[in-house]
């Protein structure tokens, strides 16, 4: 009998111009010499992009056969115009890539799509199945002058097509917080590295998978994107690192979270919302310190050693599943008939997707039966109040508005404080009682307690920012809620509501200070001699003529270099500035080279403005941050929003760190200002990351030459950032040194400044002091203790000597005291950093993976920091011997609120 074979094709009717949907098969009788005898066009049938082969008998080809000659020339003749469909949908599956490729971002590109809505997608894998569809690859919306490497859920019907009104949904990306630009590439190295990096050659992101004997990258039908190596073992999948969204048969363990992005346009992490699996519990909350819930389930069962391993999005419901063969369903929804994803959206609400030929539909919003529309931590922004699904602020006292709407026509966005709040003395501030006001989280602080009892508890603690005072009937009995934090608060329906609820708004008093006027105290008599004063004449008119000269060729060099200045800095107006700041009526404080005031731009957003004072130095320093900070962007940053050249005025716009400066949190005066462990600890992680960032992640490297507690700023939230970047140095990567004059703070200088040939490891050394000044809640130099205690760094190597580590840690803290143990371990990484010979020190990327534990600190450590290696032989560096005075200022880079 002969042997003869049915090969079954189908490929989707939008390539051949039908119906969106549909596909349309083929059937082919081949015989083994592989030539076809008969082609059998089928007409349009449903989704099916399944091949198989039959082998079917002589009896199945004679039967074929005897179809009308005439259907029989119909199928050839479409075999011919078709074939070359049928090999385009072949190959249009591509779900591997192998080591040593590399995708470029380019507008122009053959494979990109652009879809309805205005996003397009340029496809490096993708893995259709038939129903749903995953594509990898490079994703942007809009005008396009950003872009992410993201994996992409498309509707079954979208698997071929170019340009559907259904637009592909980002499921996870890689570099939300490090948007790139056109000209990115994404490389598969040769050493197993999956590293994306910008069009100026910074990396924005990479999967640290170097040396882990990867050979190849695979986008599963799941759309799990793998780096697997020689076994087909998972080495790193993008399912262990979730952003804000679960596809089905996706998990979510225990440790891991989703996280919203700020908003449907902006890609950046918020940071702020999340939901976790955490023991017995799933929650939403954000993620202050500590986190304000807002959603919380808890599982309950017989066995209370039974705890929650795992969520998982299944087709129609949310399921939790344990170590053990339990489980169960959290939520349940309508199932899909394709495919279904689940995302946290940046208004805190978990929605579920579906497909259908409008489009990606919700089915189902899982929190709406246990979530109030007002109980969202962010439904009508920080301050504002949800009534009725109406927002507004807080109502006025006394005739004065402490809070005012971020944007009139959109309430929903909230209010911001008319005078923001600092750590002063609790006379300068109040709190606003306002009745039947709830919050969304409430965990009490205070049990069994009366109103004014819960307001002073409030009004003590620097870092609480409201009192929310809970009670049933007797307001002499309730519970007290002290948030550190406030964001959305909501009106207590009093006909419904089984509780009363008053909330306390901590506000900063609001009064005219008369301008201060200086007195002009200094006469200085001028006697010249009459003979002299034609010859001072000329020689004044002489230097004015010859500066005059020099300062206009200055002015048009600088000019020439301020035009060269990246286009994201805003140059302002020195009229527009002085309507900003209000006449820079409002002074924050003074920098080393001038005042810094505050100022609110035309949108409300505030800014702190550095006025910078004096002549070359000045200009050195204003020309120094502008080219440093200017075209640079990262978290623990402070970001310059914009500058301002014109004639003598110089000024720097900076966003605005309501926090002020960590030294006012360390070198503390009172029991309101005191850090926790907690809070030191990220503090410290937050500065290493901001000075990683300068060293080893820019186009050159940047020494800042000038870290101290004084230029770290934080933000509302003790998000530390680096600022001040006037003394700065640029060093080309191909520099291992460089020669300049020394600069800085004493108690902050490396020992090598005394070659004058520094590197980065300056930086190092200087933020080794400032660990310890955080551990120990005191400045380097304290000259009102005994000599012995006076520079912190003797007593320091004393202690270690001594054993007895745990005698400076910050005892004005309760905490610290409780947690000292770890602050000790983390003195080990200090003493690393300030190692004489700058040859022992870390990099800061090092150290932060000495503080998440990837690498030992090594053991070694010389704790005489003071010595100096030389081509001949050890010298000695004292801090004490440069010159320093007890009532010099350490001047800080005040970006801040009063201080």
């Amino acid at each position: 009998m002969l042997d003869m074979r049915i090969t079954l094709e189908c490929i989707p009717s939008t390539l051949l111009r039908g119906h969106p949907g549909q596909f349309s098969c083929f059937a082919f009788i081949l015989t083994q010499s592989r030539q076809s005898i008969i082609c059998i066009f089928f007409p349009p049938l449903f989704h099916f992009s399944i091949i198989s082969l039959l082998r079917v008998s002589l009896q199945a080809m004679v039967l074929l056969c005897s179809l009308p000659s005439f259907f029989l020339s119909f199928s050839f003749v479409l075999l011919s115009l078709f074939s070359n469909f049928i090999a385009q949908a072949r190959d249009y599956d591509h779900p591997t890539a192998t080591l040593s490729t590399q995708w470029t971002i380019n507008a122009t590109a053959n494979n990109d799509t652009q879809y309805s809505n205005g996003s397009v997608v340029q496809k490096i894998l993708f893995r259709g199945t038939g129903v749903t569809a995953y594509s990898c690859g490079f994703y942007c919306k809009g005008n396009c002058t950003s872009y992410l490497f993201a994996v992409l859920i498309f509707p079954g019907v979208d698997v071929y097509n170019r340009g559907l009104d259904e637009s592909p949904r980002v499921v996870w990306s890689a570099n939300r917080n490090n948007p790139i630009k056109i000209g990115a590439t994404l490389e598969l190295t040769p050493e197993g590295d999956l590293v994306l990096k910008d069009a100026d050659g910074t990396v924005a992101w990479s999967t640290n998978t170097s040396a882990k004997s990867v050979v190849g990258l695979n986008l599963t039908d799941l759309g799990n994107l793998v780096l697997f190596d020689k076994d087909n073992t998972i080495v790193w999948q993008s399912f262990d690192h979730p952003t804000d969204s679960l596809v089905l048969g996706q998990k979510l363990r225990h440790g891991q979270r989703l996280t919203q992005s700020s908003s449907e346009t902006d890609w950046t992490v918020d940071s702020m919302i999340t939901l976790s699996v955490n023991g017995d519990v799933l929650s939403a909350q954000v993620e202050t310190n500590p986190p304000q819930i807002y959603f919380k389930y808890k599982l309950y069962t017989v066995d209370a050693s039974i705890k929650i391993s795992y969520v998982e999005l299944v087709n129609g419901s949310l399921s939790w599943f344990s170590n053990s063969t339990l489980n169960g369903s959290l939520f349940e929804f309508p199932s899909a008939s394709s495919t279904q994803h689940m995302k946290l959206g940046s208004d805190g609400h978990l929605k579920v997707y579906d497909e259908s030929y409008s489009g990606w539909v919700e089915v189902a919003d899982l929190f709406d039966w246990h979530v109030d529309y007002c109980a969202y931590p962010t439904v009508c922004g920080r301050y504002g109040i949800c009534s009725n699904k109406r927002c507004s602020c807080p109502a006025s006292s006394g005739g004065t508005s402490y809070f005012q709407q971020v944007d009139d026509r959109q309430p929903q966005l909230g209010c911001f404080e008319n005078g923001p709040l600092s750590c002063g003395p609790s006379q300068q501030q109040s709190l606003l009682e306002h009745e039947n006001i709830a919050y969304f989280s409430f965990t009490p602080n205070l049990e069994h307690i009366d109103a004014s009892s819960c307001k002073e508890a409030c009004a003590k603690n620097c870092s609480c920012k409201a009192a929310i005072f809970r009670y049933e009937s007797n307001r002499t009995n309730g519970s007290c809620y002290l948030p550190n934090q406030v964001f959305s608060l909501m009106n207590v329906d009093k006909a419904t509501s089984a509780y009363n609820s008053t909330a306390f708004l901590k506000v900063q008093n609001l009064t005219n200070k008369a301008p201060y006027t200086p007195a002009n105290n200094h006469m200085i008599p001028v006697i010249l001699g009459s003979s002299l004063g034609a010859l001072f004449a000329m020689m004044v008119l002489i230097v004015a003529i010859v500066l005059f000269v020099q300062k206009r060729d200055d002015n048009q060099t600088e000019e020439d270099y301020l035009d060269q200045v990246p286009e994201v800095l805003n140059r302002f107006a020195y009229n527009d500035l002085k309507t900003i700041t209000n006449e820079f009526d409002k002074k924050l404080g003074e920098g080393g080279f001038g005042s810094v005031f505050e100022g609110t731009l035309s949108d409300g957003t505030k800014v702190a403005v550095k006025r910078l004072d004096g002549f070359g130095q000045v200009k050195k320093s204003f020309l120094a941050e502008v080219e440093t900070i200017g075209s640079i962007h990262h978290v623990n940053l402070v970001r310059l929003v914009g500058f301002c050249a014109h004639k003598s005025h110089k000024l720097l716009i900076y966003e605005y760190m309501s926090n002020g400066s960590l030294d006012r949190w360390i070198f503390h005066k009172s029991n309101e200002c005191v850090l926790d462990w907690q809070q030191r600890k990220k503090i410290i992680l937050d500065i290493a990351k901001g000075l990683n960032y300068l060293h080893e992640e820019c186009r050159q490297k940047i020494v800042h030459l000038d870290i101290k507690p004084q230029n770290i700023l934080l933000d509302g939230n003790f998000n530390a950032k680096v600022a001040d970047f006037g003394l700065s140095k640029l060093i080309d990567r191909d520099q291992s040194q460089v020669i300049t004059t020394m600069r800085g703070t004493p108690g902050y200088l490396a020992p090598e400044w005394l070659s004058a040939a520094i590197t980065e490891k300056v930086d190092v050394y200087s933020f080794g002091v400032v660990i310890l000044e955080i551990l120990c809640g005191r400045k380097i130099f304290d000259r009102s203790l005994d000599e012995e205690d006076m520079y912190l760094l003797s007593l320091f190597k004393r202690k270690v000597e001594e054993e007895r580590l745990l005698d400076i840690v910050d005892k004005s803290s309760d905490d610290m005291q409780l947690n000292g143990l770890h602050a000790v371990s983390m003195m080990r990484i200090a003493a690393w950093c300030l190692q004489g010979d700058y040859m022992k020190r870390p990099s800061m990327s090092m150290v932060i993976k000495a503080f998440e534990g990837i690498v030992e600190v090594q053991e070694d450590l010389d704790y005489d920091f003071s010595a100096l290696l030389s081509t001949s032989g050890a010298a000695r560096f004292n801090p004490m011997d440069v010159e320093f005075n007890a009532a010099t200022t350490l001047f800080p880079s005040v970006l801040s609120g009063p201080r």
